[in-house]
């Protein structure tokens, strides 16, 4: 009875998760309806942002939050990935017992700082550091990069560290018994072993970064213009939906939802074919 009972509400929760997931994705293409028959996919290449007199009008294009996404996502994951690499590695083979517990909690702990605490953090105190190191005024991409990138890092290094922590003893100790190194045993033992729990980590952090506001709100510069340099300011779809949508009206907020839309299948689409094709592979 407990069986069958343990069954139904399982496979209850995974239908469920089916079906938000859809009805999300109905919501944001229902509302985006209007902007989907005004603009159609030129909506990906538009890059004016601009209101009507009447604010019925006007035109509506996403490539410039697009690209202004992507690239700080992307700056954030170059950064993050072989440092959260080289956390995990040494919390799971290197640092000594008495120090992992502390230095895992502490890792544990930057996890729960909330968002606009970072951006606070990176507007006043990192932005005029990065201002006088590579110049610019401060808020840009890069700088939204890099905070984006010490917000991920603990995630993926608590989640690599975990994965790596399940590889058996018994296979490292053969392989140190026929003369491996430890950098040999971490790169041909252990990393193979906790290949599926480090892209899933690597996936759940590229999910939090393509989806990040508030921290990238503050150090992005909120400018709808394409970035010609990386210290340039620029915007993301996050930060545009976050500072207009109070006041947007009819074109401009199905255009919004159109934006939504599209962060929603990228993010669907780069996590979907991580899983399926790393993970599918791992075997």
């Amino acid at each position: 009875m407990s069986g069958n009972l343990f069954r139904n509400l399982s496979f209850f929760s995974a239908t469920l998760s089916l079906f938000i997931l859809v009805g999300i994705f109905a919501v944001l293409f229902s509302y985006a309806q209007q902007s989907l028959h005004e603009f159609g996919f030129d909506f990906l290449w538009i890059e004016e942002w601009e209101s009507g007199e009447d604010d019925e009008g006007g035109i509506f294009g996403g490539y410039i939050p697009i690209i202004g996404t992507l690239l700080s996502t992307l700056i954030a994951m170059v950064i993050a990935t072989p440092l959260a690499m080289g956390i995990a590695i040494f919390l799971t083979e290197i640092a000594h017992s008495q120090i992992v517990k502390p230095f895992s909690i502490a890792i544990e702990l930057l996890a729960a700082i909330p968002s606009i605490i970072y951006g606070m953090w990176g507007l006043f105190y990192f932005a005029p550091i990065v201002q006088s190191t590579v110049g610019g005024n401060g808020v840009g991409l890069l700088t939204a990069g890099i905070v984006l990138a010490i917000m991920v890092i603990p995630f993926m290094a608590a989640i690599t560290r975990d994965s790596m922590n399940t590889t058996p003893d018994v296979l490292k100790e053969s392989a140190y018994a026929m003369g491996a190194t430890k950098f040999e045993v971490i790169k041909d033992v252990v990393m193979p072993y906790s290949k599926g729990g480090i892209i899933g980590s690597i996936i759940l952090s590229l999910g939090r970064a393509l989806g990040e506001t508030m921290a990238v709100a503050f150090l992005i510069g909120s400018v709808m213009s394409i970035p010609k340099g990386i210290t340039d300011p620029t915007t993301s779809i996050p930060v545009l939906l976050a500072n207009n949508f109070a006041e947007a009206q009819d074109l401009e907020i199905s255009s919004m939802y159109y934006l939504a839309l599209i962060l929603f299948v990228v993010s669907f689409a780069i996590i979907s074919v991580a899983k399926f094709y790393f993970l599918g592979r791992k075997k």
